[in-house]
Protein backbone atom coordinates (compact mmCIF):
# COMPACT_ATOMS: atom_id res chain seq x y z
CA UNK A 1 0.00 0.00 0.00
CA UNK A 2 3.06 2.31 1.08
CA UNK A 3 4.64 1.56 -2.65
CA UNK A 4 1.18 2.33 -4.26
CA UNK A 5 1.07 5.79 -2.54
CA UNK A 6 4.87 6.60 -3.36
CA UNK A 7 4.21 5.60 -7.21
CA UNK A 8 0.90 7.79 -6.98
CA UNK A 9 2.91 10.60 -5.50
CA UNK A 10 5.79 10.45 -8.64
CA UNK A 11 3.71 9.82 -11.20
CA UNK A 12 1.07 11.87 -10.09
CA UNK A 13 -1.51 9.42 -11.37
CA UNK A 14 -4.39 8.46 -9.79
CA UNK A 15 -4.61 5.05 -11.37
CA UNK A 16 -4.65 1.36 -9.96
CA UNK A 17 -0.78 0.67 -10.36
CA UNK A 18 -2.54 -3.12 -10.98
CA UNK A 19 -3.87 -1.89 -13.97
CA UNK A 20 -0.72 0.11 -14.96
CA UNK A 21 1.05 -3.19 -14.93
CA UNK A 22 -1.18 -5.10 -16.66
CA UNK A 23 -1.49 -2.37 -19.54
CA UNK A 24 2.04 -2.51 -19.81
CA UNK A 25 2.36 -6.58 -19.47
CA UNK A 26 -0.30 -7.30 -22.05
CA UNK A 27 1.08 -4.35 -24.12
CA UNK A 28 4.49 -5.78 -24.31
CA UNK A 29 3.60 -8.70 -25.29
CA UNK A 30 1.17 -7.68 -28.10
CA UNK A 31 4.11 -6.49 -29.26
CA UNK A 32 6.41 -9.33 -28.96
CA UNK A 33 3.34 -11.28 -30.93
CA UNK A 34 3.45 -9.27 -33.84
CA UNK A 35 7.30 -9.45 -34.01
CA UNK A 36 6.57 -13.17 -33.69
CA UNK A 37 7.66 -14.32 -37.37
CA UNK A 38 6.40 -17.90 -37.52
CA UNK A 39 2.86 -18.82 -37.75
CA UNK A 40 1.33 -20.88 -34.93
CA UNK A 41 -2.42 -22.64 -34.96
CA UNK A 42 -3.90 -20.74 -32.37
CA UNK A 43 -1.92 -16.87 -33.07
CA UNK A 44 -5.03 -15.28 -33.95
CA UNK A 45 -6.92 -16.82 -30.48
CA UNK A 46 -3.86 -14.94 -28.46
CA UNK A 47 -4.15 -12.03 -30.97
CA UNK A 48 -8.29 -11.52 -30.01
CA UNK A 49 -7.36 -12.14 -26.08
CA UNK A 50 -5.17 -9.46 -25.61
CA UNK A 51 -7.05 -6.93 -27.29
CA UNK A 52 -9.82 -7.96 -25.06
CA UNK A 53 -7.09 -7.71 -22.28
CA UNK A 54 -6.18 -4.26 -23.33
CA UNK A 55 -9.28 -2.87 -23.68
CA UNK A 56 -10.95 -4.23 -20.30
CA UNK A 57 -7.50 -2.54 -18.68
CA UNK A 58 -8.83 0.95 -20.58
CA UNK A 59 -12.75 0.53 -18.35
CA UNK A 60 -10.06 0.60 -14.84
CA UNK A 61 -10.49 -2.54 -12.72
CA UNK A 62 -11.37 -5.45 -15.11
CA UNK A 63 -13.57 -8.70 -13.51
CA UNK A 64 -11.04 -11.21 -11.88
CA UNK A 65 -12.84 -14.20 -13.50
CA UNK A 66 -12.31 -12.34 -17.16
CA UNK A 67 -8.91 -11.69 -16.59
CA UNK A 68 -8.62 -15.62 -15.56
CA UNK A 69 -10.63 -16.63 -18.79
CA UNK A 70 -8.32 -14.90 -20.81
CA UNK A 71 -5.24 -15.38 -19.47
CA UNK A 72 -5.83 -19.28 -20.19
CA UNK A 73 -6.63 -18.93 -23.71
CA UNK A 74 -3.47 -16.97 -23.83
CA UNK A 75 -1.45 -19.55 -21.94
CA UNK A 76 -2.76 -22.31 -23.86
CA UNK A 77 -2.75 -20.08 -27.24
CA UNK A 78 0.93 -19.47 -26.61
CA UNK A 79 2.15 -21.78 -24.31
CA UNK A 80 4.81 -23.68 -26.48
CA UNK A 81 5.78 -20.60 -28.19
CA UNK A 82 9.21 -20.41 -25.96
CA UNK A 83 10.16 -17.13 -27.21
CA UNK A 84 6.97 -15.44 -25.92
CA UNK A 85 7.30 -17.03 -22.53
CA UNK A 86 8.29 -13.96 -20.90
CA UNK A 87 5.81 -12.07 -21.85
CA UNK A 88 3.37 -14.54 -20.61
CA UNK A 89 4.80 -14.63 -17.53
CA UNK A 90 4.85 -11.27 -17.11
CA UNK A 91 1.11 -10.98 -18.14
CA UNK A 92 0.22 -13.88 -15.50
CA UNK A 93 2.26 -12.18 -12.61
CA UNK A 94 0.07 -8.59 -13.43
CA UNK A 95 -3.62 -11.01 -13.58
CA UNK A 96 -2.59 -12.60 -10.17
CA UNK A 97 -1.86 -8.89 -8.55
CA UNK A 98 -5.80 -8.59 -8.90
CA UNK A 99 -6.44 -11.88 -6.42
CA UNK A 100 -8.31 -15.30 -6.88
CA UNK A 101 -11.39 -15.42 -8.10
CA UNK A 102 -14.11 -15.75 -5.63
CA UNK A 103 -15.64 -19.33 -4.88
CA UNK A 104 -19.06 -19.90 -4.90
Amino acid sequence: MLRSLRQRAVTGSHEDPRVVRLRTAVSRLRRELATYPAEFPDRAIAEDELAALAAMVTRGVPEVPRLRRSLLLIASAIGSVSALSRGLSDVRDAVELFGRTPRR
